[in-house]
């Protein structure tokens, strides 16, 4: 730093070492418009707090999931004068958490002794996958932050009732996959009669991206409560049929030919969905099925006709 300037002053190697970046990544920043050309003194390029400051913004917004090109709009209102704090009040509002619930710390030994006592590296892998568990860097002892311990708890109470660690992970991808398309679905319909008024200009203007965080915390907390009310409204019902099909005494014995209900993710019925249209999904997932049974069937004759003497 100089000495002569009450202002602090930074070389680009100083730079890098206060702002976390890396010297080429500061020169990037400069080529595509995101930083401030820095002061030649000499044969030296000095640089100041500004920099730095627009350097911890870039990284910020990055960690929250913008591209470089969606910031340089942001920053380039900011340098215009049209005004950053609303827009970064927005993103600081949108990524925020969505739930009171608090995160924990468990240890591998807690943890096993919670299921069951044996240690099951395979269930591990999976819950990390997931999201369920979170590797902590080495304390000398195994540690996990827990995200959800509401989740994790869940998990404990039907391992305990006798579900496999298997099928609780199975039905979590497939649970989400679903909670994940009614997601979508509420904020296409929230953007489009609330939010787009405030979202017309790109970036939006201060004082309508103020609105916007704004209107976000007023309907944070409404998708959990529609979720929550229809999911107790479709469970009692449901869960009334199936007791009364099971407890009836003249319900007639399942047939093996039948039809019977299968559940497919999400993603998966879309996809064919486009392919086929709605009308014919059932009809594809059964010739699917019944052409992937016949070529294993086919298969294992084959097999087990080379392997006679």
């Amino acid at each position: 730093m100089s000495e002569q300037s009450a202002q602090p002053e930074y070389r680009i190697e100083d730079l890098a070492h206060h702002s976390g970046a890396t010297v080429r990544t500061i020169r990037a920043y400069q080529d595509r418009g995101l930083l401030p050309r820095p002061e030649r003194r000499g044969r030296s390029n000095v640089y100041g707090d500004a920099h730095l400051a627009r350097l911890r913004q870039i990284a910020d917004l990055l960690d929250r999931g913008y591209t470089l090109a969606s910031i340089k709009e942001l920053l380039e209102a900011w340098d215009t004068g049209r005004g950053l704090g609303g827009v970064l009040g927005l993103v600081a509002e949108v990524h925020g958490p969505w739930t009171d619930e608090e995160a924990a710390r468990i240890s591998r030994a807690e943890l096993d002794a919670r299921f069951g006592g044996t240690p099951d590296e395979e269930a591990i892998r999976e819950a990390v996958e997931l999201g369920v568990l979170e590797r902590l860097p080495d304390r000398g002892t195994e540690e996990y932050l827990v995200p959800s311990p509401q989740e994790l708890s869940v998990a404990v109470e039907l391992y305990a009732a006798g579900v496999p660690l298997s099928a609780i992970t199975g039905h979590l991808r497939e649970l989400r996959d679903q909670v994940e398309h009614i997601a979508s679905r509420f904020l296409e319909f929230t953007t489009e009669h609330v939010f787009a008024r405030y979202l017309e200009h790109r970036p939006p203007t201060d004082s309508d991206a103020a609105e916007a965080a704004t209107m976000v915390r007023r309907l944070r907390p409404l998708a959990q409560q529609t979720v929550d009310a229809e999911l107790a409204r479709a469970m009692q019902l449901l869960a009334t049929q199936h007791l009364q099909l099971h407890l009836s005494s003249d319900a007639p014995p399942a047939r093996d030919d039948e039809p019977r209900a299968v559940a497919l993710p999400a993603a998966t019925v879309r996809a064919v969905q486009t392919l086929v249209g709605t009308e014919g999904v059932a009809a594809f997932v059964a010739a699917a099925t019944e052409r992937e049974v016949n070529k294993r069937t086919l298969d294992a004759l084959t097999s087990s006709h080379h392997k006679s003497p």
